[in-house]
């Protein structure tokens, strides 16, 4: 198991894709950051504190609940009304992106209805595409193996991203 982001550099990711988020949306006067399920999620938070803490946006967090090994099985769901997003601007945020799987089937629920803009986030880029999906922010852009996986840790104070 190799380290490949540390507490420290997971936060400086953090503020950058914040930034670049706020940079792009300077135009809104409100943003919906959703973050899928797990450390999806926990990410999505401290993007949306970053940007709280740096802007007026008004911006408001929520889930996307999603079976990640097999998303066809069972409906994804939001941990807000659909009916809120209609034509927002929304951030689709997850920890890692690699097949592009999970990113795709939550992409295709957010535009069952109109929206102005969907951007995607990922701390770590595998770069391992199965799926057309693109992340528009990226903290880090990692070759791997198919072998390998990559382990984010957002759980716990010394946070840790990790090429097992």
């Amino acid at each position: 198991m190799q380290q490949i982001l540390d507490s420290t550099q997971i936060d400086q990711k953090i503020n950058r894709l914040a930034y670049q988020i706020l940079e792009n949306s300077f135009q809104e006067n409100k943003i919906f950051i959703g973050g899928i399920q797990g450390n999806g999620f926990i990410l999505a938070k401290r993007i949306a504190d970053v940007i709280a803490s740096n802007s007026d946006l008004k911006i408001e967090v929520f889930q996307v609940n999603i079976n990640k090994d097999e998303p066809w099985s069972e409906d994804i769901t939001l941990s807000l009304p659909t009916k809120t997003l209609k034509n927002g601007f929304i951030v689709l945020v997850d920890d890692v992106l690699n097949s592009g799987k999970t990113m795709q089937y939550a992409l295709t629920e957010l535009l069952r209805f109109p929206t102005k803009a969907i951007k995607t986030v990922t701390l770590v880029d595998r770069k391992h595409r199965r799926f057309p999906v693109k992340a528009n922010f990226v903290g880090l852009s990692l070759s791997t193996t198919l072998k390998e996986h990559v382990k984010v840790d957002l759980k716990s104070k010394k946070t840790k991203a990790y090429l097992i």
